[in-house]
C-alpha cells in the first residue's frame, strides 16, 4: 500500500529545541487532538483544530527557553499533563493551561533531556542524571560523557523501571537504581530515544536510537546483554535524526517509525516480512525536524505526521486529500470553509503589509533625528560541527531562524573546502596573506531567497590547528551578524571507538612529570575530538580513537604524573610529542619524554596508504585522458578501434569528472602523508631527510608499492 500524504502549515511559534512537540490524546477514537508546543521563549502553546483553523487553547506568559517538552500522567491513565524543563526547572500543566507544579531540580546546569512516568521524573543535566519521586530525591548517577537523550523502559520482566541514557560517546547506558548495568555500543553519537511499542500489549524491552551521523538502529534491552535487532545505514548522506515515534499511518495493526532529521528530511518506515525496516515515504521540508509525532490533528478520522521545525512552524502531513481534480466540461466548486480561509488569509496579508510600511516610515523618521538609536536585532543560530567518517571530512551546518544574507568562512589553517549536493549558495574566494595574519582561508558563500540552513563541508590536515570561524549575516535591517567559532584540533580526523585491534606494530610515548589528572586531560581534549571536557571520574582512563582517513589506531592511557599513547601511525605519535611538549611548556611544567618505535609500523601505514593512492593516480590518468578521447570521437565518430579501456573511460566520463571534482587536493594530501611520515620517521632517530623529499617525490610520481617501501628502509 502506498502511503499518500499532502503538507498543511497549521501556524509558528518561536524556535524549537529538540522533543518539545507533543500530542495529547483524543477524547474519542479516531477525534482530533490537541497539540503542544514550547518554544525557547519560554512559551507553551496549546492548540486545536476548528472549521480548518487551529483554534488557542491556552498560551503560557515568556520565560527562559524551554529545553524539553513530555507528556505524563498517573499509570495506566492516558497522559494528559504536560510538563516542560527550562533551566535547572520542570513546570507542569494541565490540558487546560493550569499550572499545578513548579520544582526546582537544584542542577548546577540546565536540564538537557526529560522523561515522566507516573509520579517519576527522570532529568539529565550534560553529564549528571537524577531521578525523582513525587519531587524527592531517588537515584544519582554521573555519566563518562555528555547525555544527549533519555527514556524509561517501564515495569516488564526487568523487575523494575529501567532508565537508559544515550551519551556522546557512541553508547546507550543501561541503569538500575544509581548503578550502570552494562553499556549498549551504537554506530554513531545517539541523539534521540524512543520506546518500540510496534503493537499494543507487546513488551516494552526494545529500544529505537538515532545518531548524529543518520543512522537509526533497534536494539533489546535484556537483564545481562543487549541484543542487536537492525540498523539501518545512512548511504544517501542525509542528516542526523533529531526525533523518532511509532504510529500506524496505514491502519495495519502495526506501527510504522517515523523519523525526523536535521537537513528536513521527514521519512516513514515499514518493517518488510522479516522484520527489516523498508522506507514507505519522504518529504523534505526547508529546516531541521526537531519534534514529530504521528496522530490525527487536521479532521476527524484522517491521521496525519505532524512535525514541529527549528524555526518554529508546525507542520502535519495529513491523509487527507488537498486537491479535488474536475473531469473534462466540469466545474471545480470551491467549498465555504476554504472560501472564507482565503478571504482571511487575504485580509490578514494586507493588514501586515500595511503594518510594514508604517513600521518602516516609523524607523526612518527616527534614524534621522538627532537622539536617534539603533537596536541591533536579535537572532538564533543552531550550529553544528561534525566529523563524518565516510569521507574523512567535516559538515559544518548553519541554521538560522531567519533568512540568511550570506556567510563569511575565514580559517588560519589550511583546510579544503568540498562540494555539498544540497548546497545551492554561490561561493567566492577571497586572496589572502597567510604569513603575517595567519589567513588560509576568505570565502564567501551568497545564499539565495528564504535559505534558512547552510551547509558546508571543510576538510582539514592533521598537525595543523587553529579556528575555523562563520560570520552569519541574516537578511535583517539595520545589518548585524554573528560569529560562530569552531577549533580544528592537531588530530582533527580522529574518531572515538570503543577498542583497538591487536597485534598492530604499536609505536608508544610515554610522558612522565609534575601534572594532575585535570591537566593531562585538558591536553588530550585540546589534541582529539570527541573527548569528554569534563574529567573523568577515577584515577585514570583509556580512550581508543580510529583515524578515519586512514584507519590507523590510537589508544591513550593516562593519569596523574602519567601519559602512554600507542599508535601504528609515527606520525600520530609525532604530533601529539609536539602538541603535548607545546601545551606543557605553556603551563612550565617540566616533562619526561620517551618514546619506543616499532620499524614494522611504518610499513603497515604505507600499506594502508597505498589502495586510496594507486586509486587516486589511476582516477588523475583517467581524467587526463578524457578531453584526448573526446576528440577523438568528434573526428572519427566510431570508437569501436579503441581497447575497451579507453571505451570505458570514455563512457564513464561525467562519472569520473565528477569523482574526481568532489576530491579537490586528494592526490597532494597523500603525498603530504607519506612525505610525513617519512621525515617522522628519521626524526625519531635523530636524522633530519628534508634534504631527501625531492627524491621522495620523484619516486612517488613513477608510484610503485615495493619501490617506495625499498626508499623508505634505503634512505
Amino acid at each position: 500500500m502506498e502511503i499518500n500524504l499532502n503538507r498543511v502549515d497549521y501556524l509558528q511559534v518561536g524556535v524549537t529545541s529538540q522533543k518539545t512537540m507533543r500530542l495529547l490524546p483524543a477524547s474519542g477514537r479516531r477525534a482530533t487532538q490537541k497539540v503542544a508546543v514550547a518554544d525557547q521563549d519560554g512559551v507553551i502553546t496549546c492548540f486545536g483544530m476548528k472549521k480548518g483553523e487551529p483554534v488557542p487553547v491556552f498560551k503560557s506568559l515568556p520565560g527562559p527557553k524551554i529545553s524539553r517538552l513530555e507528556l505524563g500522567g498517573a499509570l495506566g491513565t492516558p497522559k494528559e499533563k504536560i510538563f516542560v524543563a527550562a533551566g535547572s526547572e520542570v513546570r507542569g500543566f494541565t490540558k487546560k493551561g493550569k499550572q499545578f507544579l513548579t520544582f526546582e531540580a537544584n542542577l548546577a546546569e540546565s536540564i538537557k533531556a526529560m522523561y515522566v512516568s507516573g509520579a517519576d521524573l527522570f532529568v539529565c543535566a550534560s553529564y549528571i542524571y537524577n531521578h525523582y519521586c513525587d519531587c524527592k530525591d531517588q537515584d544519582y548517577y554521573l555519566s563518562g560523557d555528555k547525555i544527549c537523550d533519555i527514556v524509561c523502559l517501564p515495569m516488564t520482566k526487568l523487575g523494575q523501571t529501567t532508565p537508559v541514557l544515550a551519551c556522546q560517546d557512541r553508547v546507550l547506558r543501561v541503569l538500575q537504581g544509581s548503578e550502570l548495568v552494562y553499556d549498549i555500543e551504537v554506530p554513531g553519537p545517539p541523539a534521540v530515544l524512543e520506546i518500540n511499542n510496534a503493537k499494543e500489549g507487546e513488551i516494552e524491552d526494545e529500544l529505537l536510537y538515532g545518531t548524529t551521523d543518520g543512522k537509526l538502529g533497534l536494539v533489546q534491552v535484556t537483564d545481562t546483554s543487549p541484543v542487536y535487532k537492525w540498523e539501518v545505514t545512512n548511504q544517501k548522506k542525509r542528516g542526523g535524526i533529531l526525533c523518532i515515534d511509532r504510529f500506524d499511518i496505514t491502519g495495519d495493526g502495526v506501527k510504522e517509525i517515523l523519523v525526523g532529521r536535521d537537513d528536513g528530511t521527514v521519512e516513514i518506515y515499514s518493517l518488510d516480512s522479516t522484520n527489516e525496516p523498508v522506507i514507505r515515504f519522504e518529504h523534505v521540508l526547508s529546516e531541521s525536524v526537531t519534534s514529530i509525532q504521528g496522530g490525527c490533528v487536521g479532521k476527524d478520522a484522517f491521521d496525519e505526521v505532524l512535525t514541529a521545525t527549528y524555526t518554529g512552524w508546525v507542520t502535519g502531513l495529513t491523509s487527507e486529500p488537498q486537491q479535488k481534480e474536475a473531469g473534462p466540461g466540469e466545474e471545480m466548486k470551491m467549498s465555504p470553509e476554504t472560501q472564507n480561509k482565503i478571504v482571511a488569509l487575504r485580509t490578514e496579508l494586507e493588514q501586515l503589509q500595511v503594518k510594514v510600511l508604517q513600521e518602516r516610515e516609523k524607523y526612518q523618521q527616527s534614524a534621522q533625528s538627532s537622539t536617534a538609536i539603533s537596536s541591533v536585532p536579535v537572532f538564533s543560530v543552531n550550529d553544528k560541527f561534525t566529523l563524518c567518517r565516510d569521507d574523512a571530512s567535516y559538515s559544518l551546518t548553519l541554521e538560522v531562524q531567519t533568512a540568511i544574507d550570506n556567510v563569511l568562512l575565514q580559517s588560519d589553517v589550511p583546510i579544503d573546502l568540498l562540494d555539498v549536493d544540497k548546497n545551492s549558495a554561490v561561493v567566492s574566494f577571497s586572496g589572502c596573506d597567510s604569513e603575517p595574519n595567519g589567513n588560509f582561508l576568505l570565502a564567501t558563500y551568497r545564499c539565495q531567497a528564504n535559505t534558512t540552513r547552510l551547509e558546508l563541508k571543510v576538510r582539514s590536515i592533521e598537525g595543523q590547528y587553529g579556528v575555523l570561524q562563520a560570520y552569519i549575516t541574516p537578511r535583517l535591517q539595520p545589518k548585524t551578524c554573528q560569529v560562530r567559532q569552531h577549533q580544528i584540533k592537531p588530530l582533527s580526523l580522529h574518531q572515538r571507538t570503543h577498542a583497538s585491534e591487536e597485534h598492530r606494530p604499536m609505536n608508544t610515548l610515554t610522558l612522565t612529570g609534575q601534572f594532575s589528572f585535570a591537566e593531562i586531560h585538558s591536553w588530550v581534549v585540546f589534541c582529539l575530538p570527541e573527548v569528554p571536557e569534563k574529567t573523568p571520574a577515577g584515577d585514570d582512563v583509556t580512550f581508543y580513537f580510529q583515524n578515519t582517513f586512514l584507519d590507523t589506531q590510537l589508544q591513550c592511557t593516562y593519569s596523574k604524573g602519567e601519559g602512554i599513547f600507542k599508535s601504528d601511525n609515527i606520525s600520530t605519535i609525532s604530533i601529539l610529542k609536539d602538541v603535548l611538549s607545546k601545551e606543557a611548556t605553556k603551563r612550565k611544567i617540566n616533562l619526561n619524554i620517551s618514546y619506543d618505535v616499532n620499524e614494522e609500523s611504518v610499513n603497515h601505514t604505507l600499506k594502508l596508504i597505498h589502495p586510496k593512492l594507486e586509486y587516486q593516480l589511476i582516477l588523475a590518468k583517467k581524467v587526463q585522458l578524457i578531453d584526448a578521447l573526446k576528440e577523438l570521437q568528434v573526428h572519427e565518430g566510431n570508437v569501436d578501434f579503441l581497447i575497451p579501456e579507453y571505451r570505458s573511460i570514455l563512457e564513464e566520463a561525467d562519472h569520473l569528472l565528477e569523482e574526481y571534482k568532489k576530491q579537490p587536493a586528494h592526490l597532494e594530501r597523500l603525498y603530504g602523508m607519506i612525505t610525513d611520515l617519512f621525515i617522522d620517521k628519521f626524526k625519531f632517530k635523530g636524522t633530519n631527510v628534508k634534504t631527501k623529499v625531492p627524491l621522495l617525490l620523484e619516486v612517488l610520481d613513477n608510484y610503485d608499492s615495493d619501490s617506495l617501501i625499498a626508499f623508505f628502509d634505503s634512505a
